[in-house]
């Protein structure tokens, strides 16, 4: 299967800069996968097209201020760091720029807002990574100060500085675990508001957690699909989740995930659990792309997605390549807005 399969082309104006000015208010996209059909609608509208009993799954991961700009010491020079993972203790596994400059034993200060943050290079790692300690200037907590310091750390294809505004809408109402580098995206669409007319609606919900990481962003750099390795990420599900997701599987009731972290997370619960939703915590890579057997899911939420990108080949494999292709065609006619903070599409 060739990667190029699932390029489309895109106007560069819709890729969205800015969420929308009041959270919520975007359009849907209603795909039928099975006839290939396409409704328009708007994000509110989402109850309409789900039924009681329907249960949405949502990640509940919380963004953290990931990307730190500070300067070498001694003797000055700009240094970014964008913080990947913790490792254990101070020592964080993080991408650091300019990378020639910052070898083993070499030290950077970050300042902001009266906090203060002392990093440390301990090794160099694959693809440029490194190992970094960090600890605080003052008693405060290392965490602390990064959520001081720190920035949001906006997609490659939003092209400006984070604001104020990226804090409150670079995440969901709905994070409650802080770990991740990007926003499960599906999410950000809904409100308390909208939560509750799924209530009204006779939709259950619930929520687990998977940590988005850097691979969310890494481009598919093989021809063939097959050839591609998704990162590893965590994730975890709660014996609560676990409960109500298997339930509903049981009763032959439709799953409805929100976003591709979400369905990445219960399909590889569901493989580790031989069809049920194991409970607990666990690493995944789980690649889906078209051939993929899906478990759990029986309805998609989600935004739209790169050209040629893992997501995309996801949602493909849930729907079908041509019949999720046309229906991006259409989505770019109608000037839809795409990727983080753009506009969304139900897969039911």
């Amino acid at each position: 299967m060739k990667v190029d399969d699932f390029s489309y082309d895109l106007p560069p104006e819709l890729v969205a800069q800015f969420p929308p000015e009041e959270r919520g208010s975007s359009r849907l996209l209603v795909l039928d996968r099975r006839t290939g059909g396409v409704a328009h609608a708007a994000v509110t509208d989402i109850p309409q097209f789900l039924k009681p009993g329907d249960l949405v799954v949502f990640n509940d991961t919380k963004v953290f201020p990931a990307r730190l700009i500070g300067e070498r010491e001694p003797g000055g020079g700009a240094v970014e760091v964008m913080l990947i993972a913790r490792i254990d203790g101070e020592r964080w596994e993080a991408l650091v720029h300019p990378g020639q400059r910052m070898r083993p034993g070499r030290r950077v200060r970050f300042e902001r807002g009266g906090h203060t943050l002392h990093g440390e290079v301990l090794e160099e790692r694959f693809f440029g990574r490194r190992a970094l300690r960090l600890r605080t200037g003052d008693a405060g907590s290392v965490m602390d100060a990064i959520e001081a310091i720190g920035h949001i750390p906006l997609p490659p294809y939003i092209k400006r500085p984070d604001l104020d505004l990226d804090r409150d809408r670079y995440q969901t109402v709905f994070a409650r675990e802080s770990g991740s580098i990007a926003a499960p995206t599906a999410g950000l669409h809904f409100t308390e508001s909208m939560l509750r007319a799924l209530d009204e609606a006779g939709v259950e919900r619930t929520t687990i957690t998977l940590h988005v990481g850097y691979g969310t962003f890494k481009p598919v750099r093989v021809s063939q699909v097959e050839d591609h390795q998704v990162d590893p990420e965590r994730y975890a599900i709660s014996e609560d989740a676990a409960s109500r997701i298997n339930a509903a599987l049981h009763a032959g009731r439709r799953i409805i995930s929100v976003g591709t972290t979400t369905t990445r997370a219960l399909e590889s619960a569901a493989a580790r659990g031989g069809g049920q939703v194991a409970p607990g915590g666990a690493e995944t890579s789980l690649f889906i792309y078209p051939g993929h057997q899906f478990r759990v899911v029986g309805g998609l939420f989600t935004n739209f997605h790169l050209p040629a990108s893992s997501l995309l080949m996801l949602v493909s494999a849930f729907a079908g390549r041509e019949t999720v292709l046309d229906a991006y065609r259409e989505a770019v006619e109608q000037r839809y807005r795409f990727y983080s903070y753009g506009d969304a599409m139900l897969v039911i």
